[in-house]
């Protein structure tokens, strides 16, 4: 674990459209050289939209960042070209095509890394979701699973209670 204490995120770029295969084949390298000890994590950033389509809204899942991957890694020169490589990445994001880490800030604003919130909720409790595409909304528990730090919340959408799943994150406790 200390040795993911000291891994950094870096940017990917892939040909568009190309995410998922640029992904599959960056974790097929990982396990053929046998960097789990180096590449930790690899990332197609997603965000939850509301879409509309033939009057019927639906939320789905959407790329944030097209044409890029977010791997957390221990860089090295010598895992330049492993990852470069790799079909379907053209190179790191940073000045000359050199890995450029994010900031703290950067990582903080993407939610990379999983902020540990206790929060002290049961089946029934009221709470309001205060981020994500489902912000500002009203719902009631209907589980908790503190172990993976995520609640199912039953919460008022289109004109009917919709169960969803929410990180601890997401939420605030509202007292009664």
């Amino acid at each position: 674990m200390e040795k993911q204490e000291e891994a950094k995120w870096y940017v990917l770029h892939t040909f568009s459209g190309y995410e998922n295969v640029a992904k599959e084949n960056l974790e097929t390298v990982v396990e053929k050289y046998n960097l789990q000890d180096r590449i930790f994590d690899i990332i197609i950033p997603m965000e939850d939209v509301i879409e509309e389509r033939n009057g019927k809204k639906k939320l789905v899942q959407r790329k944030l960042m097209p044409c890029y991957l977010l791997v957390k890694m221990i860089y090295g020169d010598d895992l330049w070209h492993n990852v470069t490589r790799t079909r379907g990445i053209t190179g790191f994001v940073g000045p000359k095509g050199r890995p450029l880490a994010l900031t703290e800030d950067e990582i903080r604003k993407m939610r990379l890394e999983k902020i540990n919130v206790k929060l002290d909720l049961s089946p029934m409790d009221k709470v309001e979701v205060i981020d994500g595409p489902l912000n500002s909304m009203v719902g009631t528990v209907i589980s908790v699973d503190n172990e993976q730090n995520r609640v199912k919340v039953n919460v008022e959408m289109f004109g009917r209670e919709t169960p969803v799943d929410l990180d601890f994150s997401q939420l605030r406790k509202i007292e009664n």
